[in-house]
């Protein structure tokens, strides 16, 4: 499957708010990002961020370094053209976070929903250096996937569901974990998705 192709052709047939992982405003991360400590100035890269309204509450909240990544260019444009000219202040990379070398080194990591769709160990591995690589030391990483009682499922797809010991040991040989959070997220057609997220600390 090319990832590319797949998740240009979701955003062509769904507007950004119809999608099942859509939020009017995403408290959880919004909170948790805040939690880190790193404040408004740290560089932030929200991962597979796509149309996803984070960057939208993140600049009305004063932060100013901001970089979105997403396999899907399309998710992108819609971002771009909603921000209008809020969208200079944003770094935009279109690229698979599997095959991404990071420009640079970033104070926080953000991914609602990625992880979960990566079902290939190796690629989970890849995603792990990247994180590595790209969070500075004493920055923070925040990952969401389906807990458990999620979905087996997501916009057609496969994914791995993780419980917060399950999903913080993907990461332990970088990172430390510092807080979990459940979330019960319900989706445009009122579904209830359980996810978990982890905050780390880069050590």
């Amino acid at each position: 499957m090319d990832r590319r192709e797949y998740w240009d052709g979701v955003y062509d047939n769904k507007a950004h708010d119809e999608v099942s992982w859509f939020q009017p405003r995403p408290e959880t991360s919004l909170g948790l990002i805040g939690a880190t400590g790193l404040g408004k100035g740290a560089a932030v890269i929200d991962v597979g961020g796509g149309a996803s309204l984070l960057v939208d509450h993140l600049l009305d909240e004063g932060y100013t370094d901001l970089t979105l990544l997403d396999v899907s260019a399309k998710a992108l444009c819609l971002t771009r053209e909603r921000l209008g000219d809020r969208a200079a202040k944003v770094n935009w990379w279109a690229e698979d976070v599997t095959e991404f070398t990071p420009p640079r080194q970033y104070g926080i990591w953000h991914d609602r929903a990625v992880f979960h769709f990566l079902a290939d160990p190796g690629e989970r591995a890849c995603y792990v250096t990247t994180a590595a690589n790209a969070v500075r030391q004493g920055g923070g990483l925040i990952v969401a996937a389906f807990s458990p009682a999620g979905p087996d499922k997501c916009s057609g797809l496969d994914v791995v569901k993780y419980s917060p010991a399950e999903l913080a040991a993907w990461f332990s040989a970088w990172f430390q974990l510092v807080e979990t959070v459940e979330e019960i997220h319900r989706t445009p057609s009122g579904a209830a998705q359980h996810f978990v997220y982890c905050r780390f600390i880069r050590t």
